[in-house]
C-alpha cells in the first residue's frame, strides 16, 4: 500500500516547519523578573528536560504563531492547511494525561480541529468538513507523543522541543540564560546554538519547567535576529490530570472516516518514525540537514480540500493535513522564488530568514540553511 502524493508530501514537510523552525514569532508575555531557582548547568538541564515518560499530567492552553516574511497566502482559516503552517497564528487546548492519551484542540471562530490519541489509535477530526482520520499501529510502535504519525505537526512545546533537541550534540553549542517565568511557572531557559555559520538558525531557547522538568515554551532565532522567528508556549498551565471525556472520541453522526492502519502496508520503525517514501533523500545532518523530493509530488501533489481531491485511505496524513489552499499557495511562493545557477547546474531559489527551498532538475531541495548548502546537496541526496 502506496501513501499518495500528498500524504508523503507531509513528511517533510511537517519536519521543516517544526525542526527548521519555520514557524515565526508571537511574543507570549512574560514577567520581567527572574525567578529564583536553584543553579543549573547546561548539561544538567539537558538532561533534566523530561521526556514524555515524565511528563506529569497537564491541562493547559498553548499559543503558537507562523510568519516568514512571505507573499501574501490565501487563507482557509484551516489550522492544517499549507498557508496556516506558513503564517497566522493558533492557540491549542492541550489535555495531557500521558504519552499514550492525549487530545490537542485548535478552535476556531466557526470551527475546531482536534487530535486525539487513545493508546494506538489516533484521531483527526475537523469540524468543517465533518471528516475524520483514524490512525492506527501496532503495539508498542509509536511509544512517544512527539513520534506522531506523519501529516499531524507539532502543537505543543513538548513535540516541539523534542524535534529540536535531536539537534542537540558536537555540532551544537548550549548555555543557559537567565530564569523566566511561563503561564506562571519558574523556568529555566535552555540555549542550542549551531556552531556551524551556513545553519539560518541562530539560536533555539527552551523554558524548562523548574519542577518537573517539562519545556513550556520553545523559541527559534533567525541568525542576528533580536526577537524570534519561531515561538510556541503556554500561555495557561495547571499540573492537573484532564477530564475523562477530554481524552475520549467517537466519530460525530454524518462524519466521513479515512482509516488507516500503520501495520498493514506502512512500515513503522521501533523509533516510531516511518521509513522515508521513495524518492526523497536527505543531505547532511543536524542543522545542515537537507531533505530532497521530486518536483513533481509538490506541482500535482495537493488537491483543493474537497471530498473530490482528498487522498484515499492509504494517506495516513488524511484528506485534511495540508489541503484546502495548496495549488493557490505553491503559485504564490514560485512566483517570489529566484533564478539562480551555478556548477550545480540552474534553478530557482525561494529565501526567508529560516528556511530555503531550491527547485532544479525536477527536483526540490529544502532545509533551514544557508543555499550554498542547498548547491552542494544537488544529485547527492541519498534515501534515508
Amino acid at each position: 500500500m502506496k501513501m499518495s502524493r500528498r500524504g508523503r508530501w507531509a513528511v517533510p514537510a511537517a519536519a521543516v516547519v517544526v525542526a527548521g523552525g519555520v514557524i515565526a514569532g508571537l511574543q507570549i508575555p512574560t514577567a520581567q523578573a527572574s525567578p529564583a531557582l536553584p543553579a543549573r548547568t547546561p548539561a544538567q538541564l539537558l538532561a533534566q528536560v523530561s521526556t514524555d515518560a515524565k511528563v506529569p499530567p497537564l491541562t493547559g492552553t498553548v499559543v503558537e504563531t507562523t510568519s516568514l516574511g512571505l507573499p501574501q497566502l490565501p487563507q482557509t482559516h484551516n489550522p492544517t492547511s499549507l498557508s496556516s503552517l506558513l503564517t497566522g497564528s493558533h492557540t491549542v487546548k492541550v489535555y495531557y494525561q500521558d504519552a499514550q492519551h492525549f487530545r490537542l484542540a485548535v478552535p476556531q471562530s466557526l470551527s475546531e480541529t482536534d487530535v486525539i490519541r487513545n493508546g494506538n489509535t489516533l484521531w483527526l477530526w475537523e469540524s468543517t468538513r465533518n471528516a475524520v482520520t483514524e490512525v492506527s499501529w501496532p503495539k508498542g510502535a509509536l511509544k512517544h507523543a512527539v513520534q506522531q504519525p506523519p501529516g499531524v505537526p507539532a502543537l505543543t512545546p513538548q513535540q516541539a522541543a523534542g524535534q529540536v533537541l535531536k539537534a542537540a550534540g558536537q555540532t551544537t553549542k548550549v548555555s543557559v540564560e537567565s530564569n523566566v517565568l511561563v503561564a506562571g511557572e519558574p523556568a529555566y531557559q535552555l540555549v542550542l546554538a549551531p556552531k556551524d555559520s551556513r545553519s539560518l538558525i541562530g539560536r533555539v531557547t527552551i523554558a524548562v519547567d523548574g519542577k518537573y522538568g517539562v519545556p513550556l515554551r520553545v523559541q527559534v532565532f533567525a541568525k542576528g535576529a533580536a526577537s524570534p522567528a519561531f515561538q510556541v508556549g503556554y500561555t495557561q498551565l495547571s499540573f492537573v490530570p484532564p477530564a475523562a471525556a477530554n481524552l475520549t472520541f467517537t466519530p460525530p453522526p454524518g462524519a466521513t472516516v479515512d482509516k488507516t492502519n500503520l501495520g498493514a502496508g506502512h512500515p513503522v520503525q521501533g523509533s516510531g518514525k516511518q521509513a522515508i517514501p521513495s524518492g526523497y533523500g536527505s543531505y547532511g545532518s543536524d542543522w545542515l540537514t537537507v531533505v530532497s523530493l521530486p518536483q513533481k509530488d509538490l506541482l500535482s501533489g495537493f488537491g483543493t480540500g474537497s471530498a473530490a481531491s482528498a487522498p484515499p485511505t492509504s494517506s495516513p496524513a488524511g484528506p485534511g493535513v495540508l489541503g484546502g489552499d495548496s495549488q493557490e499557495v505553491l503559485s504564490a511562493l514560485f512566483g517570489a522564488a529566484k533564478p539562480v545557477h551555478g556548477s550545480w547546474g540552474s534553478g530557482t531559489l525561494l529565501r526567508t530568514s529560516l528556511v530555503s527551498v531550491l527547485m532544479t532538475g525536477g527536483e526540490v531541495y529544502l532545509g533551514a540553511v544557508q543555499p550554498s548548502v542547498l548547491y552542494a546537496a544537488v544529485g547527492h541526496t541519498a534515501a534515508g
